[in-house]
């Protein structure tokens, strides 16, 4: 293992000076010769995380393998809905798949894994709320709480109200509420009169 390193020292120097991630094209533009990549993949140097992004195996275990893949893969993508609900730890459902948002009329992504689910915002509806997490190293692209909620409300009736409502109150238990952001957001994505009801006997 310790001739294995030797040898690719230059280029395992690359991936860590990038977090440890890289893309295959990346990795060739760095003067990572084709040959060489493909040895190190071969000698168990790097792994792939998913079609054509790989990671050094000397890194610990991921803790959001999904998220991270789709981030990368998709840099434009924030992370929103259901799966940011269960990244915020304000929902007690196990998403089984990755829900991003997009800007409008970006073309669907080709994922072979993990399953996604595109929505398409514009507008503020998609610029507010966008938080950054540096998550595995990766930074992660998420809408924040207040604004997930909010776009849970918007699409309440495909998320199921029952969802949303328990997302509401496992904010209100977990979280610093803040009902200005949340209000913020509700007239953002044209939910301030279905949300305020339920702030209001909340929160």
């Amino acid at each position: 293992m310790l001739l294995r390193h030797y040898r690719y020292e230059k280029e395992l120097a690359e991936f860590r000076r990038r977090g440890g991630v890289l893309r295959t094209n990346e990795a060739l533009r760095a003067g990572v010769h084709p040959r060489v990549f493909y040895a190190m993949r071969d000698a168990g140097l790097i792994e792939p995380l998913s079609r054509g992004v790989y990671r050094l195996t000397e890194l610990p275990p991921l803790g959001n393998p999904d998220l991270v893949t789709v981030q990368l893969r998709v840099p434009e993508a924030v992370i929103c809905l259901v799966s940011a609900l269960a990244f915020h730890e304000i929902t007690t459902q196990i998403p089984h798949e990755v829900q991003i948002a997009l800007r409008r009329p970006a073309r669907e992504p080709q994922l072979p894994y993990p399953p996604l689910h595109t929505f398409w915002f514009s507008g503020k509806t998609y610029t507010a709320g966008i938080e950054t997490h540096q998550t595995d190293d990766i930074s992660l692209k998420v809408y924040s709480p207040e604004k997930t909620l909010a776009d849970c409300f918007r699409y309440r009736k495909k998320l199921g109200l029952e969802v949303v409502l328990e997302a509401l109150r496992l904010y209100r238990e977990r979280k610093s509420i803040r009902v200005a952001k949340l209000l913020e957001y509700a007239r953002i994505c044209r939910v301030e009169k279905v949300m305020r009801p339920y702030l209001e006997a909340l929160l």
